[in-house]
C-alpha cells in the first residue's frame, strides 16, 4: 500500500498532481469544491503549451509600460486598486520583481520547469495512451507589429538553433491564412504544441478512475484544517471530517484561504478572458499557434475550434465574465484574423489564474512535515502542469 494523499483542487494542477501520485504508487483522495471537476480556471484557457515562452510578466520597464495600457480602452491589463491588503502586499512584490536580472533568473527557472513538463507529457501521452484532448504540435509563431519590437524578438531568442525568424511573405508561407494578417514577421518554434485543458482534465480523470486507487470527493468545499503542531491531521468538510495522512494543496487563488498558522502564500488572481468560435468549412483559421505580441492576444485551434485568449485583470476576487472586454477582445480578433472564425457563435468564458508576484509556482514541502504545495502557475498552468505534478508526486513519494 502506498503512502495516502489528499488533494485539495480539481482543476489541471490538482488532476495532474493525482495521476503523477497514482503512477508513483500512491492512494489519492480529490477534494473539489464544485460539483464537476476543471470547470473554474482550467476550463477553457488560451489552450497553448507554450514551453519556451515562458518569462514572467514581472519585467524591468513593466510598472510604466502598464501605465500607458491603463489608459487604452482595449487595455491587455486593467487594474482595480482595493481595500484589500493582499491586493497591496502582491503589488509591491510585483513591483521589486520587475528588474531585468530577476526576470532574467526566473526565466530561466520557469524554462527548465517547461521543458520538464513537455517531456513528462510526452511520456504520459505515449505510455499512459492519453488521448482525446485536441493535442497537437503544430508549432508556435510570435507574432509582431513593429519593426523595433521585431528586431528586439530576433536579436534575444533564447534558443536561435530551434527559432525560427519568419519575416514578410515567408508568414504566408508557414501558414496561408497568416498571408494578410497585419504583422510584417514573427519567431517561429516548431515543436510547440496546443491541446484543450478541459478535455485533457477529463481523460485524466477517466484514467484515474479506472486505476482503483483515487477517490473523488466533488462538491465538497473545505471549511477548515485541522493540526496538530507541525502537523495537518484532518480536513473539515460540511459532511465531516477526513483524516489526512499527507496533504497537498492546489487548490488556485483559493489556497490562502486555507493556509496554516505561518504558511504564508502570496498568490493573487489574475482574471483573464477566451472565445472559444466554431471554425467551418468556408473559415481559414491558422493551423499553427499565434500570439499576438503587441496585443498580447493567443490563437490556437483546437480542432474544429478556435480558442482566442487575452487580458489581465486584477480586480480582486470577482470572476464574473465583464462584457465590455470580451467586445474588446472580439473586435481586435476580427481585425487581425477576421476569415479564421464564426466569431458571432463564440463562447465566452473568464477564469482567475493564481499568480505569485515573480510568476514562479510555490512547488514542495512547506513547514509542516506533511503538507505540500503546488500552487501560482498563473497563465502557464496548462504548460507547466505535468512537471510540477511529477516532482511533486516524486518528493512526496521519497520522502519519509
Amino acid at each position: 500500500m502506498g503512502k495516502r494523499v489528499t488533494v485539495i483542487g480539481g482543476g489541471v494542477i490538482g488532476l495532474a498532481s493525482a495521476y503523477a501520485l497514482v503512477r508513483e504508487g500512491c492512494q489519492v483522495e480529490l477534494i473539489e469544491a464544485r460539483d464537476s471537476l476543471a470547470s473554474a480556471t482550467s476550463f477553457a484557457n488560451g489552450g497553448q503549451l507554450s514551453y519556451r515562452y515562458v518569462a514572467p510578466l514581472a519585467d524591468a520597464g513593466v510598472p510604466w509600460q502598464a501605465l500607458g495600457w491603463l489608459l487604452r480602452s482595449d487595455s491587455p491589463l486593467r487594474l482595480r486598486l482595493r481595500l484589500d491588503p493582499a491586493q497591496w502586499r502582491w503589488l509591491a512584490a510585483f513591483v521589486a520583481a520587475c528588474r531585468g536580472s530577476v526576470n532574467r533568473r526566473n526565466a530561466a527557472q520557469l524554462l527548465e520547469l517547461a521543458l520538464h513538463s513537455q517531456a513528462v507529457m510526452a511520456r504520459w501521452h505515449e505510455e499512459d495512451h492519453l488521448h482525446g484532448f485536441a493535442w497537437r504540435r503544430n508549432g508556435k509563431l510570435v507574432a509582431f507589429r513593429t519593426q523595433a519590437a521585431f528586431s528586439r524578438a530576433c536579436a534575444h531568442r533564447l534558443d536561435p538553433a530551434t527559432q525560427q525568424i519568419v519575416a514578410g511573405a515567408e508568414l504566408g508561407v508557414l501558414d496561408a491564412a497568416l498571408a494578410d494578417a497585419p504583422f510584417i514577421g514573427g519567431v517561429y518554434t516548431a515543436d510547440e504544441e496546443v491541446a484543450d485543458c478541459h478535455r485533457f482534465c477529463q481523460v485524466l480523470a477517466e484514467h484515474l478512475r479506472a486505476s482503483g486507487r483515487c477517490e473523488f470527493r466533488l462538491g465538497q468545499a473545505v471549511t477548515g484544517l485541522r493540526h496538530d503542531g507541525r502537523r495537518v491531521t484532518a480536513v473539515e468538510l460540511a459532511t465531516g471530517q477526513l483524516d489526512v495522512e499527507h496533504l497537498l494543496l492546489c487548490a488556485g487563488h483559493r489556497s490562502p484561504s486555507l493556509a496554516l498558522p505561518g504558511l504564508k502564500l502570496p498568490i493573487y488572481p489574475l482574471k483573464g478572458y477566451s472565445l472559444t468560435a466554431p471554425v467551418l468549412a468556408q473559415h481559414r483559421a491558422p493551423q499553427v499557434s499565434v500570439t499576438d505580441y503587441e496585443r498580447k492576444i493567443v490563437y490556437a485551434r483546437l480542432e474544429n475550434q478556435l480558442r482566442v485568449a487575452a487580458m489581465v485583470d486584477i480586480v480582486g476576487f470577482d470572476d464574473a465574465v465583464d462584457p465590455r472586454r470580451l467586445r474588446s477582445m472580439q473586435r481586435l480578433a476580427q481585425a487581425t484574423l477576421p476569415e479564421a472564425a464564426d466569431y458571432r457563435q463564440a463562447v465566452e468564458w473568464a477564469g482567475m489564474r493564481p499568480a505569485t508576484p515573480t510568476g514562479v509556482p510555490i512547488l514542495g514541502a512547506t513547514a509542516y512535515r506533511n503538507v505540500w504545495v503546488n500552487l501560482g502557475h498563473g497563465a502557464l498552468g496548462f504548460t507547466l502542469a505535468c512537471g510540477s505534478a511529477q516532482r511533486l508526486a516524486q518528493l512526496i513519494n521519497c520522502r519519509e
